[in-house]
């Protein structure tokens, strides 16, 4: 197995994908899930019903890669043609990912149905596995790897993710059960102290509270989004919103300044404007500045939520802005 420490080196091109055929390949096209939001499926999936795995197609390739700005997406690359084993690998790798409960997402590249994939990667050999974070790919193995190889490289990723301060998870594709109709949504007692405090104009304490439920399970989206947005007004308590302006409009670059603006932007309802702030002070900025302004944007979509449109949007600017 070759393997290597989890870093962030340069970004996957995706030149060659951002202008698909006009017809998609009859084979990639028919796999079932072959949406970016579907669960893995077809030939090396059948995962139908898998929450944190998608079969990967030129389509929807690029979503998958931006979706590793919040956790990591595993590319899973195989050929059952070329190599059978190779295809398992990539079942084996789908499977072995719904246990660490969204910190991975399990990408599966049939490079057979998909080649401009392959040329997009320079993909060198099958099977190949590679991990993406905030849309920089890192190699991991280029062997064929069984299930208890599989479990125990995603222990030793999940173990560096946690050192380096990386905690995002993917949310799960797979959909929830509906509700009976007309039936109320039940109240969660867990945010009630969180919602209290809020009411009670208390921020700090709503911080606080949110802060624990994200740190007890951080795969809370709602918690996370919570929290997010108690931090926004927590940032914004006692700001003079003409003042905010003017500093922001008198230094462009200054990350303090356009960031407590973009706060102010989601306040006041304007969720758009506060992304295009960000990105646009991704563009212009780099090093740590770069750093704090993505940050900044990042916990902004957090505050939002992932499925909102608004924030699917942003993240495609945050990338084109990265790379």
């Amino acid at each position: 197995m070759t393997q290597q420490p989890f870093s962030r080196p340069g970004a996957i091109d995706l030149s060659a994908l951002k202008k698909p055929a006009p017809s998609a390949t009859p084979s990639a096209a028919g796999r079932p899930g072959g949406g970016a939001g579907g669960g893995a499926g077809g030939g090396a999936g059948g995962q139908g019903g898998s929450a944190y795995s998608v079969m990967v197609t030129e389509e929807n390739f690029q979503q998958v890669v931006e979706s590793s700005m919040t956790a990591p997406v595993l590319l899973a690359f195989y050929s059952a043609s070329r190599l059978p084993e190779s295809e398992q690998m990539a079942e084996d790798l789908a499977a072995a990912v719904e246990g660490h409960e969204g910190r991975f997402l399990a990408a599966l590249v049939d490079v057979d149905a998909t080649p401009a994939i392959a040329q997009a990667v320079q993909l060198q050999s099958i099977p190949y596995l590679m991990a993406v974070l905030d849309g920089r790919p890192q190699p991991i193995a280029q062997d064929v790897l069984g299930p208890e190889e599989i479990s125990g490289l995603l222990d030793q990723l999940a173990q560096q993710l946690t050192a380096g301060g990386v905690t995002g998870r993917h949310q799960p594709r797979a959909a929830a059960p509906a509700a009976e109709e007309g039936e109320e949504p039940a109240m969660d007692p867990r945010y009630a102290p969180a919602q209290d405090a809020l009411a009670a104009g208390d921020v700090d304490r709503a911080v606080e509270e949110y802060q624990k439920l994200v740190s007890a399970n951080p795969a809370d989206a709602e918690a996370v989004a919570g929290l997010a947005m108690a931090k926004v007004l927590q940032r914004t308590q006692g700001v003079d919103l003409h003042e905010a302006r003017a500093a922001a409009a008198a230094a462009p670059d200054d990350v303090e300044a356009q960031t407590l603006c973009a706060d102010l932007d989601m306040l006041g309802g304007h969720v758009e404007d506060a992304f295009v702030r960000l990105v646009e002070l991704v563009r212009r900025t780099s090093d740590k500045e770069r750093e704090r302004a993505r940050d900044h944007l990042l916990g902004l979509f957090a505050a939002v939520g992932n499925d909102d449109p608004r924030v699917l949007n942003g993240r495609r600017a945050l990338a084109s802005a990265l790379f």
